[in-house]
């Protein structure tokens, strides 16, 4: 039945409320027709067939539920458009992400995977989806699954479930480059023994054997310096902080010193000073030196510059 002050409404605009929807509800149980609905509310009635049929249909169609399933979905669509960047910003970030990516390739990182990791580096969670990648990189799924492998068996990137569970996300862990170096020094060992092999098999007094001994020595070497399970994340940060506070302050200081002007536990800072000592290579091309009364100082490293070009640089200093 068509009740005259109802044919009389306005014509609404914007979403369905949780009014209309009570009214929908009330109307299908009425058997009224979509046609006339629409005509009520002032809608197409592609958009109330819509409706019914995402929220149970004719005979299941419930008001509450369908405001609910209506709020989420404006929330998602809040959270998405809240994420996109500036359009200036994201050229910007699209061509530095690019000439990154360049520079990951040129270390010996492939092309696609360079481009995946970079983008994931460069996002504000540090994880996205496959479909993520695919859009942004313009890629195949089929590069970014390819892409993720390489990048997994080198752990640089890892796995979750998004917070709905229903999809993977990519994700950077935070101590991914503790993990690049691990990864390194597993390929600076094995290098380091295959050199060794080939010194055996070519004998040590051959032109090659001499070679690759020297070979086998420096990744040995590099190796050694690397390689120390007992490295964290924190601790080299806090390695690289002290290096760092010793160049600033360009004298001599103590654990405790460190500590204070660092706002430190003193053992925090003597465990990083120690960490320094057993693992040069953090400090190369500088060089821990412990001196007396517990004082420590950075300075460069003597083997890094021949007594000639060390010369030649007091020299240049004194005639300026």
């Amino acid at each position: 039945m068509n009740a005259p002050e109802e044919e009389a409404w306005p014509m609404p605009g914007g979403r369905l409320t949780h009014e209309d929807r009570r009214k929908i509800e009330t109307w299908l149980a009425d058997g009224l027709e979509y046609a006339e609905m629409g005509r009520r509310l002032g809608r197409p009635t592609s958009t109330l067939t819509r409706e019914v049929a995402r929220n149970g249909g004719p005979a299941g169609y419930l008001a509450d539920g369908a405001q609910q399933a209506a709020d989420r979905r404006a929330r998602r669509r809040i959270a998405v458009k809240a994420a996109e960047p500036d359009e200036r910003q994201t050229e910007v970030a699209r061509r530095f992400a690019e000439e990154l990516a360049t520079s990951l390739a040129g270390t010996g990182l492939p092309r696609t995977p360079s481009r995946v990791f970079v983008c994931l580096l460069t996002s504000d969670s540090g994880s996205l989806t496959s479909a993520d990648l695919v859009r942004r990189l313009q890629v195949s799924p089929a590069s970014v699954s390819k892409a993720i492998g390489y990048l997994e068996r080198i752990e640089l990137v890892g796995r979750s479930q998004d917070p709905g569970g229903r999809r993977e996300r990519y994700t950077i862990n935070d101590d991914v480059w503790l993990r690049a170096w691990r990864a390194d020094t597993g390929a600076h060992t094995e290098v380091a023994a295959a050199a060794r092999r080939g010194t055996h098999l070519f004998g040590s007094d051959t032109p090659a054997g001499t070679r690759l001994r020297e070979m086998g020595r420096f990744f040995a070497r590099i190796s050694d310096h690397m390689d120390d399970r007992s490295l964290t994340h924190t601790a080299v940060a806090d390695a690289l902080t002290v290096i760092a506070a010793l160049v600033h302050a360009a004298r001599p200081l103590t654990a405790g010193d460190l500590a204070t002007a660092l706002g430190w536990p003193v053992r925090r800072a003597a465990e990083a000073l120690d960490v320094v000592g057993r693992r040069p290579i953090l400090s190369d091309p500088l060089t821990l030196e412990r001196l007396g009364r517990g004082t420590y100082a950075i300075t460069p490293r003597p083997d890094r510059l021949s007594s000639a070009q060390r010369e030649a640089l007091i020299a240049s200093a004194r005639s300026t």
